[in-house]
């Protein structure tokens, strides 16, 4: 359900101008666009957009978490990655030329979780006036593909519980919250759900996770993780 115009945010609130689109240029470039976005509020579970959708526009996480997940043709899912605030969804259909399909589908894995959507049109018009923001674009690009060029490397040389030290320490640079023990890492994904974003069965990511909290280095609790030694962690991630 769309809610408000991002703009009407306080610059100290608004994850919009965080992101590489905005945060280098000034307010009143930046409230040109930000007045073509419109704000959608989800409820978790919901879909914002699916796989094979031919839509064109992009979309940026205010608040909340979505999970980016792709289906086979036989139906088996993988969960390709997970996306928080500030961070940008769905642009590969908006720079690619001949348009969709998307590649994978957003679902929301919080409730009221905030995201602006930005059409294609809007975005290029834009970029036009302001050529410098399209290389922060490019950044943003690069880094996904290096992210993806990353993940496909530690599944062929990394061991299980390599890949899983690794995951823990994304989500909870990303998401932790420190407390008194140590740092709570909320992931809010089923025991299948953490397999496939480490590229592995349930069975063999549950026994890394019992050796880990066996050493003491971790404790599971519900759909969250306790992390006491990330430095053994750090260490059993590049073994």
């Amino acid at each position: 359900m769309a809610v408000r115009k991002p703009n009407e945010s306080p610059d100290e609130e608004n994850a919009l101008r965080q992101t590489a689109l905005f945060k280098q240029v000034p307010r009143e470039d930046a409230d040109q666009l930000l007045g073509s976005l419109t704000e959608y509020v989800f409820t978790k579970g919901s879909t914002i957009f699916r796989q094979g959708d031919k839509d064109h526009r992009m979309y940026v996480i205010e608040e909340g978490r979505v999970k980016l997940i792709r289906q086979a043709a036989d139906r088996r899912v993988q969960l390709l990655s997970i996306n928080g605030r500030g961070e940008i969804l769905g642009e590969i259909p908006v720079f690619d030329p001949n348009g969709g399909p998307r590649t994978a589908s957003a679902v929301v894995m919080v409730n009221r979780t905030r995201v602006a959507a930005l059409e294609h049109d809007a975005l290029f018009s834009w970029l036009n006036q302001h050529p410098r923001v399209a290389v922060d674009m490019l950044q943003v690009l690069a880094n996904r593909l290096r992210a993806n060029n990353e993940r496909i490397s530690d599944l062929v040389f990394m061991d299980v519980p390599a890949r899983l030290a690794k995951t823990l320490l994304d989500l909870a640079t990303r998401f932790g919250e420190p407390f008194e023990q140590g740092l709570m890492v909320p992931h809010d994904l089923t025991q299948e759900e953490l397999a496939q974003l480490v590229g592995a069965s349930r069975e063999t990511v549950n026994k890394a996770l019992m050796d880990f909290s066996n050493r003491g280095w971790i404790s599971r609790r519900g759909r969250a993780i306790v992390i006491y030694r990330p430095g053994a962690l750090i260490r059993r991630s590049r073994m």
